[in-house]
């Protein structure tokens, strides 16, 4: 080859180099884009799913109401049974109720209250997004009542106490007595979800991908599972960077 010909081929090998490296670029934005979408969706969807237990609770709220009054005054029916089938709810306050206040010591008020009014000031602190304050409520409460009918919704969200604040290992242990308590209860897919999420966050992309596999499989077509898949497919993306 002339002199000529080798700068050439030197020219349009450096041209191709130049363009892969900016394709990678491209690429390497796109997937962080990708994941921090991905990660707005969760939590739009957590956000989603506080609202149709709010909705819930404030319906069951006021057939319990209208009952008492047919009914001259009689007691309110008791909640279902967990694993009955019948779907679970996260109490937030009616809003023609007055919210509940939390005075003095935590555990001194979760003694002092029935449990209804005890699982509603520790959700609304977590609404308030006072975690550490929400996840000694919680705490109390599954003290005081063990077997309460909130008991499996203040498993959870103390778990999501602990999650929010990057307390990986506590979250997980609270998501997976919920899942070892409750298996059927329609917080288990959330929990499941959670304990794949905090592994994640504790850098065990192994144990994430597994427990994240299970929930598409064990909790096909939920929501939880239709997240899974995709953090599933943005943990796969991550290795090709």
């Amino acid at each position: 080859m002339s002199l000529a010909e080798r700068v050439g081929v030197l020219e349009q090998q450096a041209g191709n180099n130049d363009a892969t490296v900016d394709l990678l670029r491209q690429v390497n934005m796109l997937k962080e884009e990708v994941t921090s979408l991905r990660s707005q969706v969760e939590e739009l969807n957590h956000s989603l799913g506080q609202l149709k237990d709010n909705s819930r609770a404030q319906f069951l709220d006021m057939d319990q109401r209208l009952e008492e009054l047919e009914g001259g005054g009689a007691a309110p029916r008791p909640a279902a049974a967990v694993g009955s089938g019948a779907p679970s709810t996260t109490p937030a306050k009616p809003v023609a109720e007055r919210a509940p206040s939390v005075h003095g010591d935590a555990g001194t008020l979760a003694m002092g209250a029935d449990e209804r009014e005890a699982y509603e000031t520790a959700f609304n602190a977590l609404k308030n997004g006072e975690y550490a304050e929400s996840a000694r409520l919680f705490h109390s409460f599954l003290g005081h009542y063990p077997e309460g009918v909130y008991a499996p919704n203040a498993l959870y969200w103390l778990g999501e106490s602990y999650y929010v604040t990057q307390n990986y290992k506590l979250a997980v242990t609270q998501f997976k007595t919920l899942l070892d308590r409750y298996p059927t209860h329609d917080k288990a897919p959330g929990a499941l979800l959670k304990v794949g999420l905090a592994q994640q966050g504790q850098g065990d992309e192994g144990a994430a991908e597994r427990t994240l596999t299970e929930v598409t499989t064990r909790f096909a077509g939920s929501d939880a599972a239709r997240i899974a898949t995709d953090r599933l497919g943005a943990i796969q993306l991550g290795r090709l960077r």
